[in-house]
């Protein structure tokens, strides 16, 4: 039992395990007695993550609930050697399809947003025509777009992440899902600078770029959501923990899940606040120098070189 479908506290949303196996209210389904919302898994995934598209959500579970992929019964058809999209193979041929951020709508994208680091190829690219599908269009249309490598913990792509932007690349398109991701994203996460010894890992691609454009030598990476942070998986090593938050419940129970998993591994966790809604908030009110001061107000003494490189 729990409050609603963002886990906040509360009795009015619960799943029924006994009764009958059929309808609303169905044995493994969930209701929300203070909304009258009702549904099944799939539900909780696509509002949690922000997917809509069938094949991606049954991805995405799958992933969550540690089960394979489907094998196609006939090996040698033509249908059967063209991966279905949502999975790594997919998300990996368009990835290879994206170009540099040199020049784009994407870099303007970031750029109108305060971040002016350069980003490497290997996790950041630019597709300026992504097929973009909003709830009940029956054809996709072709947007510029921002795209972003998921990756495990050797390196491998598992998915991308998917901005759509304007056609002056100046905000995110006008359209009612600006952001999807395709892939296996669980326990996965953007690596935009390496780990080492020290990492700082939060939501947004935007949020953590920001970290990155106030303080370069610090190890960032992005989980792309709340529901994602508090899964990924930390990479062998690590000796601190620095979670960025979003100051919203979701991000904050995210990042007590990941410290409860941090520390119970040994390692040093220390959280890092906006004084906004997010850090990319922070930086386009205040600039980069009084968010880097901010950040030293908060990073361990171990890290305060980091300041000066």
């Amino acid at each position: 039992m729990v409050g609603d479908l963002q886990n906040n506290p509360g009795r009015s949303l619960f799943v029924r395990l006994t009764g009958p196996t059929s309808g609303p209210g169905a044995r493994g389904k969930w209701t929300d007695s203070a909304t009258s919302e009702h549904g099944d898994l799939l539900d909780i995934i696509r509002e949690r993550t922000g997917i809509t598209r069938f094949p991606d959500l049954l991805a995405e579970a799958r992933v969550h609930l540690g089960r394979p992929q489907p094998v196609l019964p006939d090996a040698d058809s033509p249908r059967s050697r063209k991966s279905p999209s949502g999975t790594p193979a997919a998300a990996s041929r368009l990835f290879a399809a994206s170009l540099s951020l040199a020049g784009s709508q994407a870099e303007t994208y970031l750029r109108a947003r305060g971040i002016t680091q350069a980003v490497p190829s290997s996790t950041l690219r630019f597709h300026p025509k992504c097929w973009h599908r909003d709830e009940g269009q029956t054809k996709p249309v072709p947007r510029p777009a921002m795209i972003a490598a998921v990756t495990d913990l050797a390196g491998v792509l598992q998915g991308v992440h998917r901005t759509w932007l304007a056609p002056d690349g100046r905000d995110k398109a006008a359209v009612e899902i600006p952001r999807r991701a395709m892939g296996h994203l669980l326990g996965n996460a953007v690596r935009i600078v390496p780990a080492d010894q020290t990492l700082v890992l939060g939501e947004g691609i935007e949020t953590m770029l920001s970290v990155r454009e106030a303080v370069p030598s610090l190890p960032v990476w992005s989980a792309l959501s709340s529901s994602h942070l508090g899964a990924v998986l930390l990479p062998a090593g690590l000796q601190r923990l620095y979670i960025a938050i979003d100051r919203d419940p979701a991000g904050q129970r995210a990042a007590e899940r990941l410290t409860a998993r941090a520390t119970e591994a040994g390692i040093a966790v220390r959280v890092l606040e906006p004084r906004l809604g997010d850090f990319n908030d922070d930086l386009r009110a205040h600039g980069v120098v009084a968010l880097r001061l901010h950040l030293a107000q908060q990073i361990d003494l171990k890290d305060q070189h980091r300041l000066t490189i």
